[in-house]
This record gives structure tokens, sequence and C-alpha cells, in this order.
């Protein structure tokens, strides 16, 4: 399945890996902030996800991070979505 069929599915959440401050300067339209040294704490919101994971960042390489320690606690439906830009892209495609 590739990254813009996932993101028309309504059961995807998207999850962006960067720093608050740069959530905050911009982000995908709908995503939630979890930045990527937070995510072991922050198990109990993955938890409430039930379909797939779109992780993303500023270039790919925090989320692909991000991808790997999800698999790690047996997430398996988890994709790296790559950078922002990359996101927007697909979203308008």
């Amino acid at each position: 399945m590739n990254i813009q069929e996932l993101i028309s599915n309504p059961k995807t959440s998207i999850v962006d890996v960067r720093e608050v401050g740069e959530f905050m300067q911009g982000h995908y339209e709908g995503a939630i902030n979890i930045p990527l040294g937070t995510i072991p704490n922050q198990l109990d919101k993955f938890k409430a996800m039930d379909g797939p994971i779109i992780v993303y960042c500023r270039s790919g390489n925090r989320s692909g991070l991000a991808q790997t320690m999800l698999k790690q606690m047996g997430y398996q439906e988890v994709y790296n979505g790559g950078a922002l830009q990359d996101m927007l892209v697909y979203s308008n495609n």
C-alpha cells in the first residue's frame, strides 16, 4: 500500500515526530505531534490508534527511526511518510 492510499484511509493516523517548535512552524493538517524522543512515554497514544500509522519529520531520518522503534514495539502497520514536504505533495495528488 502506498502513502497516498494510506492518507485516504480514514483509520490512518498521521504522526509528526519533529520537536514541538518545528511542529508549531507548520505541519501536515490533521497530524498529531509526538516528538521522536518522547515516543516511549507516549505509547498510550499509539495504542489508541486502530489503523495504519504514518510518521514523518523534516527530512525522513527521524521518521525512519520512529518507524523502526514502533515496529520493534510490535506495531505492524507503521509507514515512513518521509519529510513534511513529501507529505504535502502526497496530499495534493
